[in-house]
């Protein structure tokens, strides 16, 4: 009988190879993607204290996007260079600026009056105020306690002395942080600058990007976060600008002391659900020290149904609408934003919310977009 042939080793030694380089190959992807997450991560951690200023100029920059690419359309020469982004950024930055300096220049004024007060308080005193009269209830207990503590000048040095000491450190702290904030705001209109002029080669690049990680849903979630930002802020932004126009106008015709300063802080504190409620019962409270009580109920009464109307029925349509996200859920986002992210945190708050609640109606409706 004739021998069988002899089995070659070729196809053996194949496949050994084929699982050696396969083997190799998923080693050096897990390489590579271990070095790029370090390198990212060293990234990160360098720049980490300018990341809020890089997320305010993408929130600026997302924010006024509509309306520079109208700009762009309209001005195609100067889109091309940097004479548009130079002037969007010009504009952004004094929309900060002027408010800011106005403050700062009524802030001097008041300062140098209160320092005129307080020389006058250590030399002769602070007379019982004439709007302790008018008080409705609590007049006896508030007069004497004043006329205990408050009208002989060696109380009142004891306690400015006190005060004193005290605002030395808080003049220090808050000269720190107006330096802080400050360079964190240039840095801000520095990254906005920079996003106009390049906005879209980064666009583009973030969409290979999203597309190459989580495929075609990735730049769905992306645009459901871009429409939250533009829902948010003019929900917060803007409404919170109209309720500071609509109660310093009103702060006006009641007498109200210095109703532009209280108007600005009233819309500052708008733009947190609520907080302008605070506000307007200093405003109210002010009115009432100078002896107009029914200005002060008026004033009190018309600051809490604009702040109910716009917080309830104007800003949930406003930053929900677009998103399809429930009221409930951009409440969340908003305070939540708040309060882990601190002022950024009202931005990217509902965002991450209004992704959150994309990938839940996905989950739990398929690729349909409908809702019960």
């Amino acid at each position: 009988m004739p021998a069988p042939p002899a089995q070659h080793p070729a196809p053996i030694t194949r496949c050994l190879g084929l699982k050696a380089s396969q083997r190799s190959k998923r080693g050096q992807e897990i390489a590579r993607a271990t070095l790029a997450t370090f390198i990212a991560g060293m990234a990160l951690y360098t720049v980490h204290g300018f990341l809020p200023a890089l997320a305010w100029g993408g929130v600026f920059a997302i924010a006024t996007w509509p309306l520079y690419t109208r700009a762009c359309r309209t001005w195609p020469n100067a889109a091309g260079g940097t004479v548009l982004p130079a002037l969007f950024t010009a504009v952004m930055a004094l929309i900060f600026v002027i408010p800011l300096t106005l403050l700062t220049l009524e802030a001097i004024g008041e300062a140098q009056s209160a320092l005129r007060w307080l020389d006058s308080a250590r030399a002769h005193g602070v007379p019982v105020p004439d709007a302790l009269g008018h008080l409705p209830f609590g007049q006896a207990a508030l007069t004497q306690w004043w006329q205990s503590h408050l009208t002989d000048p060696r109380n009142i040095s004891g306690m400015l002395g006190a005060l004193d000491n005290r605002g030395m450190a808080i003049t220090k702290a808050l000269g720190a942080q107006i330096a802080h904030r400050g360079t964190l705001f240039c840095f801000s209109i520095l990254t906005l600058f920079f996003l106009y002029k390049d906005g879209p080669s980064v666009i583009r690049q973030c969409r290979v990007a999203s597309c190459r990680a989580f495929g075609k849903r990735g730049e769905t979630i992306g645009r459901q976060m871009v429409a939250s930002v533009h829902g948010t802020v003019q929900g917060l932004v803007l409404v919170g600008i109209g309720e500071g126009i609509i109660l310093g106008v009103a702060y006006m015709v009641a007498g109200a002391p210095h109703p532009a300063l209280f108007g600005v802080i009233t819309a500052v504190a708008a733009m947190i659900p609520f907080c302008a409620l605070v506000a307007v019962g200093l405003v109210s409270l002010l009115i009432l020290a100078q002896g107009a009580s029914v200005a002060c109920v008026v004033i009190f009464a018309l600051g809490a149904t604009v702040i109910f109307i716009a917080d309830h029925f104007i800003r949930p349509a406003l930053i929900g609408g677009s998103t399809k996200l429930p009221f409930l859920w951009v409440l969340l986002g908003i305070l939540g934003g708040a309060e882990t992210w601190g002022l950024i945190g009202l931005f990217i708050g509902p965002a991450i919310m209004a992704a959150l609640n994309l990938l839940w109606r996905r989950w739990t409706y398929g690729n349909s977009e409908a809702a019960p």
